[in-house]
């Protein structure tokens, strides 16, 4: 499963900067990651300093809006 980006991303950008398969992309007011780029390697949910980023596998339901949020979000998702 792949990780998710929640509304508390400040866009500090430092989850982005260690991500190795650059999954991350600057959506409006927020960072979001690419579902079929990410690894799970969890690197990002580690150095997130706001806590912003979970893995889809331990999401509850209130992280699924979230999920959706980030695949509307990424470049050409509504193309």
């Amino acid at each position: 499963m792949v990780s998710v980006v929640n509304d508390a991303c400040v866009k500090c950008k430092s989850c982005a900067e260690v991500c190795p398969v650059d999954a991350f992309h600057e959506a409006e007011n927020m960072l979001v990651i690419d579902p079929d780029t990410c690894i799970d390697c969890g690197v990002c949910i580690s150095e997130c300093p706001q806590e912003a980023i979970t893995s889809e596998d331990e999401a509850d339901e209130k992280w699924i809006k979230y999920a959706q949020d980030n695949a509307k979000n990424l470049p050409n998702a509504n193309d």
